[in-house]
This record gives structure tokens, C-alpha cells and sequence, in this order.
């Protein structure tokens, strides 16, 4: 079952909205019968939802919340938004680090004869397999570092999940993402570490963030990006 939370609002969430359930592997809520929670502009009373891992999920809403069911390996959560969070309504932006070209590479697509799978952990304390087509090589002052990056499709952009010796101080301390245009017929790309980014964790202790796996960490200090979030309560 679930049920509504209690900060104050404009209007009153009901102390009991419905049920969850879970069999072979799909998800379905019933509604309580006086409550309009609404799927595709219409209310409903009972639906099979679609989690992310099927594509765009089932979104369900009702006032300021919204929520949808996601898959993390084997197990299934609810993920619950509420564009009243007072998180969200004074959030006061990111600090960055000026920009500097310095921190822009050209990096080459060493490409794998087969994509393989990568283990990659997350904050929630299991691993995923993840494709990666190659290896991104670059040089920073002579020294050549490799990161591999995570793709179902090597024409399209990269992502990556690095980790530097900045985290933890300037930076988050689960590491930074970051997109890399898909190379060129010659392999060649650019990472831009301006353009790094903080994962959801950063925000909040509810996400279910990868985090880099040891072919990602630098030796480093990535002096470029996005630094920790310092409003952060986790």
C-alpha cells in the first residue's frame, strides 16, 4: 500500500491513496475508489504499469506528485517526484569550475572486436552489467589514461562515469558523469571534462545512481565541471 506524506501543502493528500502489487514480474495499483489519480489526463481505478526497464513507464499522478515504478536488477521501487519539495522550489543552482579549454581532449575509440559487458556498482550496493564498446584513450601533459565507456550503440554518444581525485572534497563524492560525442569515422572524439556532471545521488539519497568501476578512476585532480552540490543533506 501506499500512502501520502505529511509536510504542509496547499491542498490535503489523502492518508490513503491505494495498493501496489507484485506478481511474475509485473507491477499493478489498484486506487481507492474517491481518489482521482490520474494516468494519460484520465482517472483510473487499476492499472498494469510499465516499468523503465520496459521503456517510458507508466506515469501516474495526483496534485504535485508524480510517480512510476522502476527496475533495478531483480528488484522492483516506486519512484515518487513532488514538484512542491522544498528542494526543489529553492534549489539554488551548482557551482562549477571556470571553464578551461585545457581540460579538453582528443581521445580515440580503441573499439572492442565484441562489445563487452562492464560491472558497474551502484549507490544502492549491487552491481549491473552494462555494454562498452571500447576504450577511450586520451593524453593529459604526455600521460595516456583509458576510460571505458558505457553504450548499446557505437554511432551514438558515449556515456561516461568517471571518478577523480576530487571527489569527496570539491567534487561528489560518487564521481561525476559525463557525454562524449560518438567518434568519427576515424575513431576520434573530444572529452570535455567542462561538461562534467553531477549524478542524481548528489541531490538525493533516493536515487539509484551507477558509480564509476575501476577502470575509471584517475589518478587526478578533473579541476573542470560541476563541483558537489552543497546543499546536499546526505
Amino acid at each position: 500500500m501506499f500512502r501520502g506524506r505529511c509536510w504542509p501543502k496547499p491542498w490535503v493528500i489523502p492518508d490513503f491513496i491505494g495498493v501496489f502489487t507484485l506478481e511474475n514480474e509485473q507491477v499493478a495499483v489498484n486506487i481507492t475508489s474517491n481518489i482521482n489519480v490520474m494516468y494519460l489526463g484520465q482517472p483510473i481505478r487499476s492499472l498494469k504499469l510499465k516499468s523503465d526497464a520496459e521503456g517510458e513507464p507508466s506515469l501516474l499522478s495526483l496534485g504535485s506528485l508524480t510517480w512510476f515504478i522502476i527496475k533495478r536488477g531483480e528488484r522492483f521501487a516506486v519512484r515518487l517526484r513532488d514538484s512542491d519539495n522544498p528542494a526543489l522550489k529553492y534549489f539554488k543552482g551548482i557551482e562549477t569550475f571556470p571553464i578551461d579549454t585545457l581540460w579538453s581532449f582528443r581521445a580515440r575509440l580503441e573499439p572492442y572486436t565484441v562489445p563487452k559487458e562492464i560491472p558497474v556498482p551502484t549507490i544502492l550496493g549491487t552491481t549491473t552489467m552494462q555494454k562498452c564498446p571500447g576504450t577511450l584513450v586520451f593524453k593529459i601533459q604526455d600521460q595516456t589514461y583509458r576510460l571505458e565507456p558505457i553504450s548499446d550503440d557505437i554511432n551514438q554518444p558515449l556515456f561516461l562515469i568517471f571518478a577523480d581525485q576530487t571527489n569527496g572534497d570539491e567534487t561528489y563524492g560518487g564521481g561525476r558523469f559525463l557525454i562524449v560525442d560518438k567518434p568519427d569515422e576515424n575513431g576520434m572524439t573530444i572529452i570535455d571534462f567542462n561538461k562534467s556532471y553531477n549524478p542524481p545521488c548528489a541531490f538525493t539519497k533516493y536515487a539509484t545512481c551507477p558509480l564509476p568501476h575501476s577502470q575509471n578512476r584517475l589518478p587526478l585532480s578533473v579541476t573542470a565541471g560541476e563541483k558537489k552540490y552543497e546543499d546536499s543533506k546526505h
